[in-house]
């Protein structure tokens, strides 16, 4: 039987819903700022069977971690899932993973005593123990040195708290009141599901909710093979290097072959450098949902992501590259091979959908974390957070200026008051900065340059900045836009420059200074108008001498 298209839409929009209240419960009641300031978290709900029904807002790289988390929650369990229980984990290898400092907590949802449902969130925790503050770092050659692994298991089974579990992982962490109050955010947004999800059971009875959640998945395929049908047809290639691993300033070579029929959309990432021994690895979940996320951009945005929409994708990529890792290959920083995965398909593919695709953006996440004694409290801190830089130049308009790198998503900075007040440093000056880089017709947005000055003698920073030496690619004869890098700035005045970083010292008075990248140029430079030249002087996206240089003059 066929639900009808009032109720189908009613259930429909009701399931997104669920999605959007469990993302702002988790953001209200958590107890970390890189939660409830910088959103770094993703939420959704599956079906019994793991199949994803919606996806609320969140970080983009997180596209397909709900639905995998819960597969291997199935796979593990099987019949010993029951009501009252929560599970945990943050296995990087295994389904759902990224790297140990993203736990996943699911719940799985009955209703008349059958398994209808799972509601999962993951988020970014502060600290998950290992060698550095921040549990990430740029140097590590082991998973054994990042934190805490915990293979999916039961924080709470048949309603009672494991408290053994708890236990293990509070004495694992260096903030445990942050990160054990950050999970019990996510058991509370995915309790306010649980409650939805059989009001909605409740309302219009179980068949008619599973139907409408099939018609739904259907409804997803259907909407973006509609859109597949619009795109080029062919195969088209493109490759990369990426800066480093952390260990060796070799650079690693990754490559991508796009596939596009009428029905199927086909990445195969043969060819990509092995797994390294810099924790820059990637994980086949995280490269699926690096094609999930461009996937979604070049077709329609606007389809609620499920598992419906994403069936069209097919990828191909050996064991053990350096986006399929496989234990026990260091992962802190994977999100910089994650996002050479949409870069690639976005660099195929961007010269044949130039009304979609722009030039080259910033890349990295440009994650960062400082440890140390508030100057004001002498409490222990850690402060974690990703930042803004520029986009590419498109077909028609400049760059995006000051936003957040695609894998972020729906994610925020941590506000400069925040800043100051919850971790006692000083903030010197958040701005555009007017580096060399990304010329063109459509010149690249603009990065940011973020002062921190050191209040105190015992803070340690660590920093993963890709595109340092392989800045943003230009476009259609547009200029490469400006590097990511992370400068110290000592007070007796010696100047640093890197790209990565991990638990260098710093003391009061230093400055550490982070600079993220302008967008690649769309276009010959020779043709952008000297009106939009002007404006750029004015508001000092480019200086007199750039103007000179790259675009002939104002008045030339």
């Amino acid at each position: 039987m066929k639900t009808d298209p009032y109720t189908l839409e009613i259930i429909k929009n009701a399931l997104v819903s669920i999605g959007d209240e469990m993302f702002q419960t988790m953001a209200r009641t958590s107890m970390s700022p890189i939660i409830y300031e910088a959103l770094d978290f993703s939420v959704g709900i599956t079906d019994a069977r793991g199949e994803l029904i919606a996806q609320g807002q969140g970080t983009t790289v997180l596209l397909a971690m709900i639905d995998s988390f819960v597969h291997d929650i199935l796979a593990k369990f099987g019949d010993a899932i029951r009501q009252g229980d929560v599970f945990i984990g943050n296995d990087p290898y295994r389904g759902g993973g990224t790297h140990l400092s993203d736990f996943g907590i699911a719940t799985p949802i009955f209703h008349d005593e059958r398994l209808v449902a799972f509601a999962v969130n993951k988020a970014h925790w502060l600290d998950v123990g290992g060698a550095v503050p921040g549990s990430f770092s740029t140097n590590a050659t082991e998973i054994f040195q990042e934190g805490i692994q915990m293979p999916i298991c039961k924080i709470v089974e048949g309603g009672t708290l494991r408290q053994d579990i708890l236990d293990i992982i509070v004495a694992n962490i260096r903030v445990p009141q942050e990160s054990v109050g950050d999970m019990w955010a996510g058991v509370a947004a995915n309790g306010v599901a649980e409650r939805r999800l059989r009001e909605l059971f409740d309302k219009y009875g179980h068949d008619a909710v599973l139907r409408a959640k099939d018609e739904l998945l259907d409804y997803g395929e259907a909407m973006v093979k509609h859109e597949l049908a619009a795109l080029p047809k062919g195969v088209f290639h493109a490759e990369d290097l990426i800066d480093d691993d952390g260990r060796s300033d070799e650079p690693l070579k990754v490559m991508v072959k796009i596939t596009i029929t009428d029905d199927k959309f086909v990445a195969d990432f043969t060819g990509s450098a092995p797994q390294t021994m810099g924790p820059i690895n990637n994980s086949r979940t995280g490269l699926t949902s690096a094609v999930r996320l461009i996937f979604k951009a070049i077709t329609n945005p606007q389809v609620p992501a499920n598992s419906g929409s994403f069936r069209p994708i097919e990828i191909i990529c050996p064991d053990r590259t350096v986006f399929t890792a496989e234990r026990p290959a260091p992962v802190s920083t994977y999100w910089e091979t994650l996002m050479y995965g949409v870069d690639l398909i976005w660099r195929a593919l961007a010269p044949h959908l130039p009304d979609r695709l722009g030039a080259g953006h910033m890349l990295s996440v440009c994650s960062v974390v400082f440890a140390g004694s508030h100057a004001d409290t002498g409490k222990s801190t850690i402060l974690v957070q990703p930042l803004v830089g520029g986009w590419g130049g498109h077909q028609g308009k400049d760059g995006e200026s000051g936003q957040f790198a695609a894998a972020d998503g729906e994610t925020y900075n941590v506000p400069i008051e925040i800043t100051e007040a919850r971790y006692g440093v000083h903030v010197d000056q958040y701005a555009f900065h007017d580096e060399d880089g990304g010329h063109g017709e459509h010149r690249g947005g603009k990065g940011v340059v973020l002062d921190y000055r050191m209040r105190t003698d015992d803070f340690v920073v660590t920093g993963s900045f890709g595109r340092f030496k392989y800045p943003p690619w230009g476009m259609a004869g547009g200029g490469e836009g400006s590097p990511n890098h992370f400068d110290i700035i000592r007070a007796d005045g010696t100047h640093e420059v890197h790209g990565k970083v991990t638990g260098a010292k710093v003391a009061k008075g230093d400055v550490v200074r982070m600079v993220t990248a302008t967008g690649g140029g769309w276009g010959d430079p020779a043709r952008r108008s000297k009106t939009a030249l002007r404006e750029d002087l004015r508001n000092g996206f480019l200086t007199a001498d750039q103007i000179d240089r790259h675009y002939g003059g104002i008045d030339g």
